[in-house]
This record gives C-alpha cells, sequence and structure tokens, in this order.
C-alpha cells in the first residue's frame, strides 16, 4: 500500500515493512529541501505497527547528493536560496539547518530497524542518509564520499556522529576532508557496510534480512536496540545495570507479570 507518493519520494508498507525509495533516478535522486520535507513527512506516516523500514532508490546511483542547482545564484525554484540563507540570522540559519536535519533523525527511531539499501554512487547528503539507518546493505559497485568540506562547507546532516562511531575520529577525518571515494571493499572491512553484495542481489539481501529481522520478538528487538544504543554513552557499570533492568523487564513481560 502507498502512503506518500511526493517530491521524488515514495512510502509504501506491507505488513511490517515500511519502504522508503527514492523516485528520480534520472537526476541521480539528487537532494533538495523538498525532498527532505517528503522524507520528514514520510517518516511521520510511517504506521505504529511497522518494525522495519527500508531505505532504497531507484536507478544506478542512491543519491549523488545535494543538487547543485542550490548554490546557483537563481537557487532551486521555490527553493529559499542558499546566498540568501547565508545572510538570515544565526537563529534563522539554525532552525532551517535542523528543519532539514529532520528527514535524517527518525530512521533511527526506538521502535524500528532501518536498512539503507545502497547501490552506485551515495555522495554527501547521499551518504549522510546512508548513515542515518540502523544497517546498511551495499551492492558491489557502491562509491561513497563526503564533499561538502570540499565545496567549503561542512557534513551538516547528521552525518558525522555516525561516521566518527563507525570509523573512528582520524579515519572519519581523512575521509570527509579529502572527500574521496570509499569503495564497497572498504566500506565492508570497515563497517560503513554490513554487508556488500552483487548488485543484482541487493534487493534479495535486504529483504532476506528484513526477514531475520522479524523473526525476534519486537519487544525484545526494542530493549535490544536500546541497550546498544545507549552503550557508547554508559560507563561499564551503568551497562551492565542496564541490561539487568532490561532483562527485569524481559522475564517479566515473558512470563506475563505486569509492573
Amino acid at each position: 500500500m502507498t502512503l506518500l507518493d511526493k517530491d521524488g519520494v515514495r512510502l509504501a508498507v506491507d505488513g511490517a515493512v515500511a519502504t522508503v525509495t527514492l523516485t528520480n533516478p534520472a537526476k541521480r535522486n539528487v537532494q533538495s529541501p523538498a525532498l527532505w520535507r517528503a522524507l520528514t513527512e514520510a517518516g511521520r506516516m510511517v504506521p505504529g505497527d511497522a518494525r522495519v523500514v527500508v531505505l532504497r532508490a531507484e536507478g544506478r546511483s542512491f543519491s549523488a547528493g545535494l543538487d547543485r542547482q542550490a548554490f546557483a545564484p537563481e537557487g532551486i525554484d521555490g527553493e529559499l536560496n542558499f546566498a540568501d540563507l547565508a545572510r538570515a540570522s544565526d537563529q534563522e540559519v539554525d532552525e532551517t539547518i535542523a528543519a532539514f536535519q529532520e528527514a535524517f533523525t527518525w530512521w533511527r527511531r526506538p521502535d524500528l530497524v532501518s536498512i539503507a539499501a545502497v547501490q552506485g554512487h551515495a555522495v554527501g547528503a547521499g551518504f549522510q542518509l546512508a548513515l542515518a539507518t540502523d544497517v546498511r546493505v551495499c551492492a558491489d559497485d557502491v562509491q561513497f564520499a563526503m564533499r561538502e568540506t570540499s565545496l567549503g562547507l561542512v557534513p551538516d546532516l547528521t552525518g558525522t556522529h555516525p561516521l566518527v562511531q563507525i570509523l573512528g575520529y582520524a579515519r572519519a577525518l581523512e575521509v570527509c576532508v579529502t572527500g574521496r571515494f570509499v569503495h564497497a571493499a572498504e566500506a565492508e572491512r570497515t563497517g560503513l557496510a554490513n554487508l556488500v553484495v552483487p548488485a543484482q542481489d541487493l534487493d534479495g539481501a535486504v529483504s532476506d534480512l528484513a526477514a531475520a529481522l522479524l523473526a525476534a520478538p519486537r519487544n525484545a528487538v526494542v530493549e535490544t536496540k536500546a541497550l546498544l544504543a545507549g552503550a557508547v554513552t554508559r560507563t561499564y557499570e551503568e551497562q551492565l545495570a542496564a541490561e539487568r533492568a532490561a532483562q527485569t523487564r524481559r522475564l517479566r513481560d515473558l512470563a506475563g507479570i505486569g509492573d
């Protein structure tokens, strides 16, 4: 069932799996404020009983990044020109970027597991969108690159935090500042890709992973995700306490004992 189809974004739901598809292959799924608004809207429309969200893209490239028209004097038709944004107040710029970031934050919702199916180029905003998900399954032709710094900007669409978590500070800095491509073998070796498969097998691999994720009881998945997500900010002893508390809830739930 299709719930949304606008501005290069389609949301469809099949049982417990919601699929968000980037639908502008002719322009390599370039991104714009309109697309970000549509992604934000899609996130708000994902049903509460969905358990897995798949992010995929039509065509040969996952996303070639920001539409370069945004930097042209005339900007993107109907959108705020980036030069005009630069002349706005600090608060206005902050609020505008915060609104853009909403398209990238909901993928790690506590009750969902999100999977990005990434093929071809995932550049700049495209790289950050893939990083926004919990898990990435990549085709063997994938090419990640963070080009913002090369353009005189910084990655500001939520990508810096997961990139440092995955690669560590030194490698994340090198990848961002050089703007170089990270290909499939390196992506898999460094953890940017959970799995790399031949391009023709990408959809099947994602479907198999989604099925495996759905095999475990929902509440156990939610508790496990919360434990792992919080581990990076807790001390060792705090993590042990969190494990005990989560297991207590699970045991009581399985035994049918309420709070």
